[in-house]
């Protein structure tokens, strides 16, 4: 089934979105494949921390430590905002199986990688990649799944972040240990060809009817902008001093992108990041405390693993194990906050008390050296954890109940765009810092040790380079070069202490605002936390709408039937309904399109068409069929029965009335509802036992 026809009555070329009608095993299989990209690319951002030690000492290059993580986030961060648009313009389908191919490619040339140059070059490359499963895998979602189920899936889909944190550094830590840090990359390729082989054969190609505007203006000014003030960051002090040339021109030129990328905003058609969001002070509180979380979290959490390691002495796999205390206490606080929220919806005391939190477990990290307890360091970042889990839950949430319907998705985006953007620069800033102050403390902890004549000092050097061969020399060569690790370390924790509390007093400014129904249902997912970016007003719109569905006395389409007055049976309705959606979409509609999309034999649909001819509803020339003047009037008053009770609903969600925006799209979800839900019928009909009801609904 191709993704576009051309009209045989306009003769323009259109684009085919109808959404498919899938089995329960189909839609499993589809949602394990998009779920195995999905973790693929969110994996990585985590795999990597507890092998960056033996990296390091394998590569060299350890003043450019942080730019392994750094130059994924910064990839990513792009990728997610072109390939929301490109997935419309060339179908979701190809974009994703694309977005698999390059991930493939840089995992591949990061296991081969024999320098530290090649290794951030791969990285960013599997970046690209990554960014493009995230983004894809939350619209595929919205493409194959029934509305009513769709909340579920897409909460399932943001949960596989959460199990990535924790599988991470411990699937780090073995393949480090056990086999080679390669395979922390290697194991990605059989994985990823798996699903690229699944994306082909079972996920339906579904494309948009309008061809969206790229802001590329945008993108390349906030890509330059972003990428030259994390140089510079990076650079400064280690590569070039900074009063240098180099680094001033880096500084200038990417305040100066990010200018006018401000100014690109405001006049791009579709712009990444309307600018106009940000006159809402709650869109804007959540804005940069997305950003400052984002800085805080991946600055404190890269540099955990190799604490412990070179200065604890754990191996690598136990290095992942020790840090499971902050990603229980990350996980337990995210579903707690959302749990009351949901309840009461109350939600400005968690950001609030989460970045205090925050900046207490950063403290207590600081404080750290070798003679502290193992039980007690594990109750430190307990704490940063719980912090962390308070902090990012629901600012996606607060967002979306603030803006308006034509504003969610991009919303949606900005405030996730800005927290891994904060992620990028939290970690390449606190990386120079760890790098420059690692470079004086180890000069003087190797000079210290070698004054004990126990061990030469070149011989201390190149073992400095690896934990384990750190751990191998006699105390008293040892613990210099020990301390001076935990003190840079503990520098940069400490030096992230006042960036959670400017976060504090960002937070006090956040306002309570009254959650919509819908949101408050949805606000215990755990996608908020961990969750991409999505694009345009479908995805949320349709999540709040799966949300209000899935209550306890929430409209029906048989219920839909009856308020609209229609003399269809359900069997009928759908017959209707499907040549109204596709002639929307198509400019015509045609029973094979129809039968191929939903998986049925003609043969078993001809009997409902031909009856629905028969009573008047439809007609038909040729091998097209078309709404009569009856039939079109059953089609609108049905969908309109949906319609005005979605709006009805959202609009007392959102305490102001419906805007036309919210009515284009809810025009369409109505219509695509009654599709799903008038598919019982169609259930009958693939085991050949298809046979049209003949009641009549109840005005």
């Amino acid at each position: 089934m191709t993704a576009s026809a051309t009209s045989p009555r306009t003769g323009a070329q259109t684009d085919q979105s109808a959404p498919p009608l899938l089995s329960p095993r189909e839609r499993t299989v589809i949602f394990v494949t998009i779920a195995a990209g999905m973790l693929l690319a969110s994996l990585d951002q985590t795999i990597v921390g507890t092998a960056l030690p033996t990296i390091v000492a394998d590569l060299g290059g350890g003043s450019h430590m942080s730019w392994v993580v750094t130059s994924y986030l910064l990839a990513q961060t792009i990728s997610t905002v072109l390939v929301g648009k490109f997935g419309d313009m060339y179908g979701r389908k190809t974009v994703f199986a694309v977005s698999t191919i390059v991930f493939i490619t840089g995992s591949f040339f990061c296991g081969l990688s024999n320098s530290m140059t090649m290794l951030i070059a791969s990285r960013a490359v599997q970046g690209i990649g990554a960014g493009g499963l995230t983004v894809t895998a939350t619209a595929l979602i919205a493409d194959v799944i029934p509305l009513r189920e769709r909340g579920k899936y897409q909460g399932a889909l943001g949960s596989v972040f959460g199990a990535s944190t924790v599988l991470g550094p411990l699937l780090g830590g073995f393949f480090t240990d056990q086999i080679s840090w390669r395979w922390c990359f290697y194991v990605n390729v059989p994985i990823a060809i798996v699903v690229v082989v699944m994306t082909m054969r079972n996920i339906p190609q579904v494309k948009a009817i309008a061809k969206p505007i790229v802001d590329y203006l945008g993108i390349a000014f906030v890509t330059i902008g972003a990428s030259s003030l994390i140089l510079a960051t990076s650079w400064g002090g280690s590569e070039y001093a900074w009063t240098s040339p180099v680094i001033i021109g880096l500084f200038a030129g990417g305040v100066l992108a990010l200018v006018l990328f401000c100014l690109a905003e405001l006049k791009a058609p579709e712009p990444m990041l309307p600018m106009r969001l940000f006159k809402n002070s709650v869109f804007a509180v959540c804005a940069v405390l997305s950003f400052i979380v984002g800085f805080a979290m991946l600055g404190a959490m890269s540099y955990l693993p190799s604490f412990l390691q070179y200065v604890n002495g754990a191996d690598a796999t136990f290095s992942g194990v020790r840090t499971l205390p902050m990603v229980v206490g990350l996980m337990s606080t995210s579903l707690y906050s959302g749990n009351v929220v949901s309840k009461t919806g109350r939600y400005r005391v968690f950001p609030i008390v989460g970045t205090l939190v925050t900046a207490t477990g950063l403290y207590l990290l600081s404080l750290m050296d070798r003679s502290t307890p193992t039980w007690l360091e594990s109750v430190f970042m307990l704490v940063l954890g719980a912090g962390l889990g308070l902090s990012m839950q629901l600012l996606t949430t607060v967002v979306q109940n603030t803006v308006d319907y034509k504003d969610l998705g991009t919303a949606t985006s900005g405030v996730t765009f800005l927290r891994t953007l904060g992620s990028s620069f939290g970690t390449a800033i606190f990386g120079a810092i760890y790098a420059n102050s690692l470079k004086s403390d180890l000069t003087h902890g190797i000079q210290q040790a070698a004054t004990t004549g126990t061990v030469p000092a070149e011989q201390i050097a190149r073992a400095a380079q690896h934990p384990q061969a750190l751990h191998q020399l006699p105390n008293s060569a040892a613990i210099p070069v020990i301390n001076a690790y935990a003190h840079s370390m503990s520098r940069v924790f400490l030096l992230t202490v006042p960036v959670a509390l400017l976060g504090f007093v960002v937070a006090l400014f956040l306002r309570q605002v009254t959650l919509r129904d819908s949101a408050r249902m949805t606000s215990t997912d755990l996608d908020g936390s961990f969750g991409a970016p999505v694009d345009g007003v479908r995805v949320p719109l349709e999540r709040q709408i799966s949300a209000l569905l899935r209550k306890p006395g929430a409209m029906s389409y048989k219920d839909a039937l009856a308020l609209s007055g229609s003399r269809l049976d359900p069997g009928r309705a759908w017959t209707v309904m499907q040549v109204a959606l596709w002639t929307r979409l198509l400019g015509y509609a045609k029973l094979s399109q129809i039968a191929t999309r939903h998986h049925v034999p003609e043969q078993i649909l001809q009997p409902a068409f031909e009856g629905a001819i028969r009573g008047g509803d439809l007609s038909r020339e040729g091998d097209f069929y078309s709404l009569t003047a009856q039939g079109d009037e059953q089609a609108q008053a049905i969908a309109q029965g949906w319609e005005n009770w979605l709006a009805d609903r959202l609009e007392r969600d959102q305490g102001r009335p419906a805007t036309p925006e919210l009515r284009a799209a809810l025009d369409s979800i109505a219509k695509r509802l009654l599709v799903e839900d008038l598919a019982e019928d169609l259930a009958q009909a693939r085991t050949g036992d298809y046979a049209p009801q003949q009641t009549t609904t109840p005005a």
